[in-house]
């Protein structure tokens, strides 16, 4: 069965009424894996805040369809069920849940009710991940992030990802902050998750994420629009270059930008 497909068509998004998205066109389909690079401020973020559904951000023109289905129209929650996961830049913590009672409610959201996960199953499954990611055991029953490093904060981002297995999967800045043993750890598990059934999009200013993780297309996103992409030896050369022989090359002359965009 062929994976899903995430359609971005003609994309405006503003901010707070500025502009940040200037008309981003990208499909992503299952098995395919795909980065963005850019420099700071010019939309990545932006982008995958829209896709989910942050109420920050408004939609003005374009749209975002999965599967054929208007995603614009989907609350929050309808599309996490439906298939769309963010691993977050900054995860947030909440008291009063564990991390273990968070993955088993996000489970079974996505199943029919009558359908739940098996406890049995998936505590199974749940310590199989907890070891593949080298985590503490511990970390299943403490609140969720609560006093968590930053590191395992980005662990525990891939083990929503391993436990979840979403259709499409989009990683914003899934390796800032870490050291060179969680990086690698944590791209084992992305890499672990591979196949024809996820479509996944990779925002990371870093090339070095990528020697891990092989992109099957890198994209360039400055002011606000996609404007070039091309294969994993695109990161490698703005990872040597910079991001001024793309503006050159284009004629994109620099402008003011949002360090959060």
């Amino acid at each position: 069965m062929a994976g899903s497909v995430l359609e971005i068509k003609n994309l405006h998004v503003e901010i707070e009424g500025k502009e940040i998205l200037k008309g981003v066109d990208l499909t992503i389909k299952g098995g395919e894996f795909h980065a963005i690079m850019g420099p700071n401020g010019t939309g990545k973020s932006t982008l995958a805040s829209a896709i989910m559904g942050h109420p920050k951000y408004e939609v003005t023109e374009g749209s975002i369809t999965l599967d054929g289905e208007d995603v614009l129209e989907m609350e929050v929650d309808e599309r996490a069920r439906a298939g769309l996961f963010l691993a977050m830049q900054y995860p947030s913590e909440i008291t009063g849940v564990t991390t273990s009672d968070f993955l088993r409610s996000a489970i079974n959201a996505r199943r029919e009710e009558g359908n739940e996960v098996p406890l049995m199953k998936f505590i199974k499954e749940l310590d199989k991940d907890l070891n593949f990611l080298e985590i503490d055991q511990n970390m299943a029953t403490r609140y969720l992030n609560e006093g968590f490093s930053g590191g395992e904060k980005k662990r525990n981002e891939i083990l929503q990802l391993m436990q979840l297995k979403p259709e499409i999967a989009i990683l914003d800045e899934i390796d800032s902050g870490l050291d060179i043993d969680a990086l690698k750890v944590v791209s084992k598990g992305i890499n672990k998750m591979r196949g024809e059934n996820l479509g996944c999009l990779i925002i990371t200013h870093y090339q070095r994420l990528l020697n891990y993780i092989t992109p099957d297309y890198v994209h360039v996103m400055m002011q606000g629009r996609v404007v070039k992409s091309g294969g994993p030896e695109l990161a490698k050369r703005l990872e040597a270059e910079g991001y001024d022989w793309v503006k050159d090359e284009l004629g994109i002359e620099d402008e003011t930008v949002e360090q959060n965009a």
